[in-house]
């Protein structure tokens, strides 16, 4: 906040948004809110957009992760995984879109041994599997010699 950067934080839980919104009241720093029941998306995203200096968005992950423009914010933080990686991708793809002038740095916020740290491997591992699959090159390269054997009918 002291380098007058904006920030999107976003969270799967509305409860952990409703504790955090009286943390950041106390510290004195601007911020917004989106959730499911929030109206005039356009007015709220246009506010942050156009506040001058530092402010912080709080956000809904199902609610905020798809269809917005929110390139002012070079800071986005995930504060808990999702199951779905490309959930995640999208939300912090609101800051990548035309008008984007500056660098944007990504947090996942995971604690050592915890559920939230197994969720991030069980990300990885689809990410992997999704690129072995998905993609001709390490498809063909992830071929072994029993795949072959299995092609051609030699078991």
């Amino acid at each position: 906040m002291d380098e007058g950067h904006k920030v999107l934080v976003f969270s799967q839980f509305v409860e952990l948004l409703a504790i955090l919104k009286p943390v950041l009241t106390a510290r004195g720093w601007p911020h917004f809110y989106l959730a499911g029941e929030t109206e005039n998306r356009g007015e709220l995203v246009e506010s942050f957009q156009t506040a001058e200096g530092a402010a912080i968005f709080l956000i809904s992950l199902k609610a905020g992760g798809f269809g917005l423009n929110l390139t002012a914010a070079s800071y986005v933080v995930l504060f808990d995984p999702w199951w779905n990686p490309a959930v995640e991708n999208q939300a912090i793809d609101r800051t990548h879109r035309i008008g984007q002038t500056n660098p944007v740095m990504a947090y996942r916020l995971l604690i050592k041994n915890s559920i939230e740290e197994k969720i991030r491997l069980l990300q990885k591992q689809k990410k992997a599997l999704a690129e072995d699959v998905l993609g001709e090159e390490r498809f063909s390269q992830s071929l072994t010699l029993d795949d072959f054997r299995f092609l051609f009918g030699e078991d």
